[in-house]
């Protein structure tokens, strides 16, 4: 065979292989549920976004701007979530409608999905915004006409100065909650409806460049990290797009639950450095593998010890943590002073770590009485 017939096989291969790639690339982007197909690029974090805040509703600008509800994005350079207030926006077209970005749970870590625009509402996580976004859909507002007439029972307009107004009444059926993510420990349940499934598959417009803007301002604005407002933002929402300052913008009236940054993140106990656990919400979530002791049956029976040793201990953290989440509402609500507040969390320390170390003296003990069954 010559030199120049080989070169050309192998030219012919590298043809073959490169086409069979890129249809096996096609082919697992065509099969990505719809409900997953607004994923963000990159943008996964290994713990779940503060709740979201309770905060009012500006008053509509002027005719014809839509709500979008604010939001935790993340940011990688601060490695910290931050606060997007909520704004009213200018659709980029006459009839779009805005599906708000939401966190889910995809089995490793928190997955961001961006907003968009588009003809239907689509899947927003369940997620309840508020403000006409109770989960499903939108009951703020609709198109007609080339204008946008508002629900006034459920968004903030000035009837004086608009006039595509209605009334009609929301009955909200899902639980009232403030979680800012799908899936995962203690997220939403929902999943898209065949509605949902349907405006996935529809032509999807990006977000403004004045919504892209008004991110930008709030991811380079300090107070708006978690880390820095434990959840309640000063600045919750906006009239317009950017305008972070002045007497239309509105700021958080609570967080929708305490925040606790996991250990070693912006805002965290410091036990990265030695620092003892503070709360519950601090403690790590390992297992304890089981021993190998070479009998396949018995390894199955001991791990299943250790799964309800697990559970049993995770049930118990859980407890008391909500236990320590409802006593700093509580603070909140009677405004503790200082010296009370301290008693309060040199009360939780305590709490955290004898459950902490009971723990662990429970692990040993169920690690020593398998050992000594190993076979042998």
């Amino acid at each position: 065979m010559s030199i120049a017939t080989a070169s050309g096989g192998r030219m012919l291969m590298r043809k073959i292989a490169f086409v069979s790639f890129f249809l096996f690339v096609l082919a697992a982007i065509c099969t990505v549920p719809p409900a997953h197909a607004q994923v963000a690029v990159g943008i996964t974090v290994g713990f779940a976004p503060p709740a979201l805040p309770l905060y009012e509703q500006p008053v509509c600008p002027a005719p014809d701007y839509i709500w979008t509800p604010g939001y935790w994005a993340w940011d990688n350079d601060v490695n910290d979530y931050y606060w997007v207030p909520g704004t009213w926006v200018l659709a980029p077209e006459v009839g779009l409608l805005w599906t708000p970005p939401w966190w889910g749970w995809s089995g490793a870590a928190f997955a961001f999905h961006e907003g968009f625009w588009g003809p239907t509402v689509g899947f927003y996580g369940g997620i309840a915004y508020g403000f006409g976004y109770f989960g499903v859909g939108f009951e703020g507002g609709y198109w007609q006409s080339g204008h946008f007439f508002y629900n006034q029972s459920v968004v903030n307009v000035n009837v004086t100065e608009i006039h595509n107004v209605y009334t009609k009444t929301v009955v909200n059926s899902t639980t009232v909650s403030h979680v800012s993510y799908n899936g995962g420990q203690g997220g939403t349940t929902a999943r898209p409806t065949a509605e949902e499934e349907a405006a996935a598959r529809e032509r999807h417009v990006p977000p403004t460049n004045e919504q892209a803007q008004h991110i930008q301002a709030a991811r380079s604005n300090p107070e708006l990290r978690a880390s820095n407002n434990q959840g309640k933002p000063r600045i919750a929402a906006t009239s317009r797009p950017g305008d972070f300052s002045g007497s239309h913008v509105t700021e958080a009236k609570s967080a929708g639950a305490p925040y606790h940054a996991p250990a070693g993140r912006p805002g965290a106990a410091e036990a990265a450095h030695g620092n003892p656990a503070v709360h519950a919400a601090d403690l790590p979530h390992e297992r304890t593998p089981a021993p190998n002791t070479g009998d396949a049956k018995l390894d199955k029976k001991y791990q299943k010890q250790q799964d309800k040793l697990y559970a049993k201990q995770e049930k118990e953290r859980q407890q008391l943590q909500k236990q320590q989440d409802q006593e700093h509402l509580q603070a909140d609500r009677d405004k503790a002073d200082a010296a009370t507040r301290q008693q309060m969390e040199q009360k939780h320390q305590q709490q955290t770590q004898e459950l902490q170390q009971r723990h662990v003296q429970e692990q040993q003990e169920m690690q020593a009485r398998q050992t000594r069954r190993g076979p042998g």
